[in-house]
């Protein structure tokens, strides 16, 4: 029973005071120990700020990694398996769909896999691509000079496609018919100028382009850069923007002094 009346008599002390000295006491504890926590939670960002902008940083790296490397060159399987197939499986890879020549579309499930009876078709061309939503950047277009008789390419709501990628469409001039732009979050007015270079385009879908400030405004150059090309997706009525000086008056309203 030693050890049961130390405990008591430790205890009996606090048990003795008032009642107010126990609400003392306790308003003494809590403050103190919240401050405590603050403290150290303080201390603890403190001392892991750098460590959470170093991931940070890490992953955003990591991201723009595989973005590389997916956009890398395929040019090195021309020479077993032709420009064609070469194009194709890069389009293929990237999450995208092709069709060559009087064939029916070539598209990969949900899980990446798709047919591999393109690699029979290697002298057959590629006669449209869609990469809609899929990662291509400025070096994976080089994978698209591989198809010489590309008419229809779809790039629509591709993240990295930008002004300095359309620039890199020239190759395609002889044969491009038809372009979707449409959702391309980074094109501008600067990247669609470059395009005069594709002469035989008829058909180019500019529609959902926020970094373009004017589209209807746009929409009138870019028909008079390519005049045999069809410009869809632009409302002209709703499109152009007037200036201050052309804004309508308010004829209603008296004129202030």
């Amino acid at each position: 029973m030693a050890a049961p009346w130390r405990s008591l008599r430790l205890v009996a002390p606090i048990g003795n005071r008032s009642t107010r000295g126990i609400h003392q006491l306790g308003g003494a504890v809590d403050p103190e120990s919240s401050q405590k926590k603050r403290r150290t939670m303080l201390q603890y960002l403190s001392d892991h700020f750098y460590d959470v902008e170093f991931l940070r940083g890490y992953f955003l790296q990591n991201k723009m990694d595989k973005v590389h490397q997916k956009n890398r060159s395929f040019a090195h399987l021309e020479e077993t398996h032709g420009p064609n197939n070469a194009g194709a499986f890069f389009i293929l890879k990237q999450g995208g769909a092709v069709k060559f020549r009087d064939k029916e579309w070539i598209r990969p499930d949900k899980y990446g896999h798709f047919s591999q009876e393109f690699w029979n078709f290697s002298e057959v061309p590629v006669e449209a691509v869609d990469a809609s939503d899929c990662a291509i950047n400025y070096e994976g277009l080089e994978n698209l000079h591989l198809l010489k008789e590309l008419q229809s390419l779809s790039l629509q709501r591709c993240p990295h496609m930008d002004d300095w990628c359309l620039s890199r469409l020239y190759p395609l001039a002889d044969s491009l018919q038809e372009l979707s732009l449409a959702g391309c979050p980074r094109i501008s007015e600067r990247g669609l100028a470059c395009l005069h270079h594709l002469q035989n385009l008829r058909r180019l879908d500019i529609s959902n382009l926020p970094s373009v400030s004017n589209p209807g405004l746009t929409q009138i150059l870019v028909e008079e850069m390519l005049p045999n090309c069809k410009v869809v997706g632009v409302n002209l009525a709703e499109g152009l923007k007037l200036g201050p000086e052309e804004q309508p008056q308010d004829t209603d309203r008296p004129i202030p002094a």
